[in-house]
């Protein structure tokens, strides 16, 4: 069985402008990297990928690798990937959970939460093997961090998911718990059987940049933000947001003084509501019927 997120019920009040960004870096990056030849896509990674066995010194930085401190990988390997899958996955969760997360703590807040998610999943990584020369690249320790942020504001929004069963396709909603306890059960079974592996997934990663955003999450949230909050508190928290969003929404249209345009987040939002409440619901839905770089660990 394979499922695959698809988009949340959950409305923003802001435009996710660092969610974005980080998805587009991610993509400019990915881009430049396959357009480099075999042999300097790999000198790439390996140089500006995490390497744990140059960042305890264990080992010595070849020459000819591009010159920059080992130290500074901890961050530029957060923006890298090994694939197309790998990077088409870690961008999906970021879209899907990312801005919700980010209109909870602010601009500046959830940067900070994200990278500090990041740099904490590849130390964990470095923990579990120090002396490791195999490059960790990806977005998905960071991710977890957001995952983690997501349960603790969010844990009642429902998350359309994709299920594959063999050769059945079927779309279904869930609590957010529900999908994301799913995704933490499936990094702690894997994460044993990654230890004899030399390149493949770093479940490690994954989960200490989940326990990170457990930890941060309380301190970057905006004041006034429920953790955990009830299903009546999340349904209230919806509606103030709603609230906000009409009023500005009306207010433009009679400054404006002609018809009103919606922007991409009230658009969204309009979406959203539509989802949540069917117009009729009496009336029955029809069913729904690279290359990879060796030896690189990827953080999902």
């Amino acid at each position: 069985m394979f499922f695959l997120p698809l988009f949340d019920n959950n409305p923003t009040s802001r435009t996710p402008i660092i969610t974005r960004s980080i998805i587009v870096i991610c993509v400019l990056v990915f881009l430049y990297q396959i357009g480099l030849t075999e042999r300097m896509e790999r000198l790439f990674i390996f140089s500006y990928g995490a390497i744990p066995a140059l960042i305890t010194g264990a080992e010595i930085r070849p020459n000819y690798f591009f010159d920059i401190p080992d130290s500074a990988t901890l961050l530029t390997s957060v923006f890298m990937h090994g694939g197309l899958l790998h990077l088409g996955g870690n961008m999906l969760y970021l879209w899907i959970f990312g801005d919700n997360v980010e209109d909870s703590m602010g601009a500046i807040k959830f940067t900070l939460f994200y990278l500090a998610c990041g740099i904490a999943a590849t130390f964990t990584h470095i923990a579990i093997d120090p002396s490791s020369v195999t490059p960790l690249v990806g977005a998905s320790g960071a991710i977890a961090g957001v995952l983690a942020a997501y349960l603790m504001l969010h844990p009642h929004a429902e998350v359309r998911v994709m299920i594959v069963i063999i050769i059945f396709v079927r779309w279904v909603s869930f609590p957010a718990v529900v999908v994301l306890a799913g995704w933490i059960l499936i990094q702690f079974l894997s994460a044993p059987s990654s230890l004899a592996e030399d390149g493949g997934v770093a479940y490690f990663a994954h989960i200490g940049g989940f326990i990170t955003g457990l930890a941060l999450t309380p301190y970057m949230r905006n004041k006034g933000h429920p953790l955990f909050p009830s299903k009546a508190e999340d349904n209230r928290y919806y509606m103030d947001i709603e609230d906000d969003t009409e009023h500005f929404a009306d207010h433009d249209h009679k400054a404006a003084g002609h018809l009103k345009v919606l922007d991409r987040r009230q658009m969204k939002n309009a979406f959203v509501e539509r989802y949540r409440k069917p117009r009729n619901s009496n009336r029955q839905r029809p069913r729904a019927s690279n290359k990879h770089l060796p030896n690189v660990k990827k953080s999902k």
